[in-house]
């Protein structure tokens, strides 16, 4: 099933809302973001970087950065950004900035 952006802030706030506690404070939001950053960064070093410990698990590359993901918006749901917005604003920075960087396919 596929979500909008607004789709997915909207189950996270509605996710997080159900707990007194509420989001966390915008520079823990930063650490949970940067540790899960460190889970996907795991993961592919253990795919694609040198040997891992012996026994060490890869990981589940898709569960890691759906983790992120999950912090992301909520930091974004914090801070009362919309991402889809958002993302369309950067998508179209791409488009004007980097159009003639790299060679086109077909």
């Amino acid at each position: 099933m596929a979500l909008t952006f607004k789709e997915a802030q909207e189950r996270v706030d509605a996710w997080i809302s159900s707990f007194q506690e509420g989001y966390f404070p915008p520079l823990l939001m930063l650490a949970r973001l940067t540790e899960e950053l460190g889970e996907v960064a795991r993961v592919l070093a253990h795919r694609h970087g040198k040997k891992p410990k012996p026994g060490e698990e890869e990981g589940d590359l898709a569960m890691e950065l759906a983790d992120l993901l999950f912090v992301l918006i909520s930091l974004a749901n914090r801070e009362g950004i919309d991402l889809e917005e958002a993302f369309l604003k950067a998508m179209e920075k791409y488009r004007l900035r980097d159009s003639g960087r790299w060679t086109r396919k077909g």
